[in-house]
């Protein structure tokens, strides 16, 4: 679409065509549910933005949104979990307040849609406080033990602590106990049956569950790069540092 075309087009229209583009506009201070009647050309006008560069980024949206598509399997496993806590640092401080933001101003004025406004409302703000105790309690354990583990492969270990430590720990057990955690997302996608929309849902509806449905896929996705990649390096990690260590302690 010309760039003309997009500068007149109102923001509930902009929106409508590609509910990603709500994200984009949020990042510039545009919320569509308080513009959605004007002009792109009008809101920029309004608050002093430069119009060209917005339609730059919403023309290119479909690529900035996407994941990178990393070689993770060749990488050590400290650039792994700098890669996972890179990401739990957008959830926690980009994804989620915006989803928040999508959810604490939704107004359904819809009658098969009242429901889930009441119930998302209470939810997701459970949701969230339990997730961000997740990254935080993972990132101060797991990732913790590993980076330990890595320091004790290299020979930098007190053999008494190491001992606790690995006494303590067990990465098949929290590996198991990660797999089959309960799904994150099952109680979301309950309220709203799986994200299912009818012909006439609201314009905020579908932006909610479009932003739910890629978090979603963002989630799996990291899940995958933790069960079938972190943890087996790091298994195998903890196994050559008990091997050492033994092998060392023989020796004394």
């Amino acid at each position: 679409m010309e760039k003309i075309a997009l500068k007149s087009l109102r923001i509930a229209e902009l929106v409508d065509q590609d509910n990603i583009r709500a994200h984009i506009l949020f990042h510039f201070g545009i919320k569509f549910y308080e513009s959605s009647e004007q002009t792109l050309e009008q809101v920029c006008l309004e608050k002093g933005l430069s119009v060209d560069v917005i339609v730059r980024e919403l023309e290119a949206s479909a690529e900035t949104f996407q994941q990178a598509d990393l070689p993770l399997i060749s990488y050590p496993v400290d650039l792994i979990m700098e890669y996972l806590k890179h990401s739990h640092y957008l959830f926690v401080k980009h994804k989620l307040p915006y989803i928040g933001r999508l959810v604490n101003s939704f107004k359904a004025n819809h009658s098969e849609y009242e429901l889930v406004e009441r119930d998302l409302k209470v939810l997701f703000p459970l949701f969230l406080d339990d997730f961000i105790h997740h990254i935080y309690e993972e990132e101060d354990t797991l990732f913790k033990y590993i980076r330990i583990l890595e320091r004790a492969s290299r020979g930098q270990f007190n053999p008494s602590q190491l001992y606790q430590l690995m006494e303590k720990n067990s990465l098949q057990k929290c590996a198991i106990e990660h797999e089959t955690h309960d799904d994150e997302m099952q109680g979301i996608r309950r309220i709203t049956k799986g994200y299912h929309l009818t012909a006439d849902a609201p314009l905020h509806v579908k932006v909610i569950y479009t932003e739910l449905i890629q978090f979603e896929k963002e989630l799996k996705v990291h899940a995958r790069v933790e069960n079938e990649i972190l943890f087996p390096k790091a298994m195998a990690l903890e196994n050559e540092v008990k091997k050492k260590f033994f092998e060392k302690s023989q020796l004394n």
